[in-house]
This record gives C-alpha cells, sequence and structure tokens, in this order.
C-alpha cells in the first residue's frame, strides 16, 4: 500500500524551505507542522493535494475530535487538535498561492481547518502550574547529594537556573566563559547560546540567596581548577558515556555541551522526586522569580529592571505570562481583604455616607501614590 504520494513530498519539501528561509521558524516548529501535515495526508489515503476538497478537511477535523491518545488512552487536548488544525491551514493558505494550485484550491479552502471558536478557548485558557518557591527549591537542593562530578553539575544546574532565570536551551549551551562572578552576571550571547528568538542580553544574578550564588562559583571553581576547563568549555557538561560491565554506564563529564534540554528536565525531574516535592520544570523558575519581584520590587523602575532582566522587553509580559497569582495566595489577600473591610466598617466609616466614603479612599489612594 502507497504510503507517501511523489508530488506531494515535493510540494511539501518547498514549503519547509519556505517555513525555513522566509518565514525564520525554528526547527522545532517546523517539524510539528510537517508532522501534522503528513497525519493528514495518512488520514486521506495520501491524496493529491491538488485534489483537495472542503469535505476532507471537515471530515479529518471530526476524526481528529474522537481520536484518542496512544499513550494516555484519553481524547486528544484541546490543544494538540488546534495546533494540528492551524498548521493545515497555513499549509493550504500557502499552497493556494503556489502555481498549479491556484487553479484547484482558494485562499477560504484552508479556512475549513480553522477550530470552533469554543475549542479555540479551551485550547488558549491559561491554567495553574504548579510553582515552586525558592524555599522549596532551597529544600530540593539541601537534599541533593554532590560527591561524584555528576552530582555536584546537576546540584549546580538548578542552582544556577534560579540565580540567572535563564531558559533550559540557553543554558544547555552556556559556556564558563559567559558567566562573570566578579559583576555577577551571564551574559547571553545569541552567536553561542540558544536564547529565545536568538535575543542577545545581559543578566545580573537575582537576589535568591549567597548560599545559592555559592554552589554556582564552587562549581565553577571546581571545573576550572580541579578539573582543568577551559573558558570555552561547557557550563554544565553532557555526561559522558562508556562502556561498562553492565553495559554503557555514565563515566564522568564530557567537554560537549549538551545538545537540547532534554537532560537537564530529566535532572530537575529526578532532583524533585527525590526531595518528595511536586515536580517543577526548569521554565516554572522563572515564574518563582517573577512573583519574588513582585515581592522585593517597590517602584516601577525595579520592576523593569527585574523584567529585562528575565529576557523581556515589556514589563506586560513579566505580569501577564509570569506573574499569575497562586490560588492558594489569592485566597490569603482576599481574607486580608475581607478582614480589612471588616475593619473598616467598624473603625473608619461607620456613619459615613457614600461621598464621605469615596473622598476617604481617594484620599488613602493618593498618601499611596505618593
Amino acid at each position: 500500500m502507497r504510503k507517501h504520494h511523489p508530488e506531494n513530498e515535493r510540494t511539501k519539501r518547498r514549503y519547509v524551505e519556505y517555513l525555513k528561509d522566509a518565514r525564520q521558524l525554528s526547527d522545532t516548529s517546523i517539524d510539528q507542522t510537517v508532522a501534522a501535515i503528513a497525519d493528514f495526508e495518512t488520514a486521506t489515503r495520501w491524496r493529491d493535494f491538488r485534489k483537495f476538497r472542503i469535505e476532507l478537511a471537515q471530515k479529518y477535523k471530526r476524526d481528529l475530535g474522537e481520536r484518542s491518545n496512544p499513550k494516555t488512552g484519553k481524547k486528544l487536548a484541546k490543544a494538540t487538535i488546534s495546533s494540528r488544525l492551524m498548521a493545515l491551514k497555513g499549509f493550504f493558505e500557502w499552497l493556494a498561492g503556489q502555481p498549479g494550485f491556484r487553479s484547484k484550491l482558494t485562499y477560504s479552502d484552508a479556512e475549513y481547518f480553522r477550530p470552533s471558536a469554543n475549542d479555540e478557548r479551551i485550547a488558549k485558557a491559561v491554567r495553574e502550574k504548579p510553582v515552586a518557591s525558592v524555599e522549596k527549591i532551597r529544600q530540593v537542593l539541601d537534599a541533593m547529594p554532590a560527591a561524584t562530578d555528576i552530582e555536584r553539575r546537576d546540584r549546580a544546574l538548578i542552582a544556577f537556573t534560579l540565580l540567572s532565570g535563564a531558559r533550559d536551551n540557553a543554558i544547555a549551551s552556556i559556556s564558563i566563559k559567559h558567566v562573570d562572578l566578579d559583576r555577577r552576571t551571564v551574559f547571553q550571547d545569541a552567536r553561542e547560546v540558544r536564547t529565545k528568538n536568538r535575543k542577545t542580553f545581559t543578566t545580573w544574578f537575582f537576589p535568591v540567596g549567597a548560599d545559592i550564588e555559592k554552589i554556582v562559583a564552587d562549581w565553577i571553581a571546581f571545573l576550572t581548577k580541579e578539573r582543568g576547563f577551559r573558558l570555552d568549555d561547557p557550563l554544565f557538561p553532557a555526561t559522558k558515556v562508556a562502556l561498562g560491565d553492565n553495559g554503557f554506564e555514565a563515566a564522568g563529564l564530557d567537554r560537549k555541551h549538551w545538545k537540547n534540554a532534554a537532560a537537564i528536565r530529566r535532572i530537575f525531574k529526578d532532583a524533585f522526586a527525590s526531595a518528595d516535592l511536586p515536580y517543577a520544570n526548569p521554565h516554572s523558575f522563572r515564574n518563582t522569580l517573577a512573583l519574588l519581584g513582585e515581592r522585593l520590587c517597590f517602584t516601577p523602575e525595579d520592576f523593569k529592571a527585574w523584567s529585562q532582566n528575565l529576557g523581556h522587553e515589556h514589563v506586560l509580559t513579566t505580569f501577564t505570562s509570569y506573574g499569575a497569582v497562586a490560588s492558594h495566595r489569592q485566597a490569603e489577600i482576599f481574607n486580608q481583604l475581607r478582614d480589612r473591610q471588616e475593619r473598616g466598617r467598624a473603625d473608619d466609616v461607620q456613619g459615613l455616607d457614600d461621598e464621605a466614603v469615596l473622598a476617604l479612599l481617594a484620599t488613602h489612594l493618593r498618601s499611596k501614590a505618593a
């Protein structure tokens, strides 16, 4: 049975070139798009793209809604469905403008891949994620062993993630030379560090404690003085694998960077599990730091500097994407507000009419602003 269409393959190759060179998408995004197109081809039995009909898109959407995740047995998540459909919508919009397809497809045909408005809202809904406090992360660090080179690396890795707020893929590519202990900075140079959107910026160490900073400083001293690492070598080297009595096994540190962040996420998962704490992934440490900034920053300039330190150009990005108040903290705040309101009724507002209450509130706000 045929499992590909030669002409479709050539068309997909051109689309990949378009996504990479014209749209400047990452390899990960392109792979997800190609996978979505291949899934649609499988559902249509590798039908020629030129023979596309809107009924095929409608049937594919229905089938996708009924499909189950092979790993969990549950229905596909709305976010997964939405991502696949939007990838196909973009592909067929591009196809409609290509020679040989203009008479076969219209731009409106691609709209049939659009998810329903309700499904879109469900897919984009922001759900609360576990965010570890600085104290909980410190518990994890205290529970981590540091007897071997690999154990010391793993402990320093978690400390550095909190100290710098860097993303895991950037950390996987950072070299020793990018860290300046005297200035307490990390230079995230996009020419060498895999930063998001390839931005270059300097991060100052976040004020999370001298003990956290010492773990990182001791690790760099260990690498450079005891293991002879040079400044161009990785800050967190990959694990060297060698053939042992029981097959391939860890054999210390290699002088190579990790190719991606998968190993970092495994280290985090194991460390939190060993400390009997809910898993907090590396990216969630940025939420930890955003919440810490809301407590420590007293002026707009303070928080702007804190936001820039996370690599954000706009303060609202920090507020909206990372600064959500956790539900337990929201409950505490409302309990405090409720108590304050009750005390205010008894002490300050008793016997006042509405205009007097508003005047009292305005005075309070002006004094707070001053």
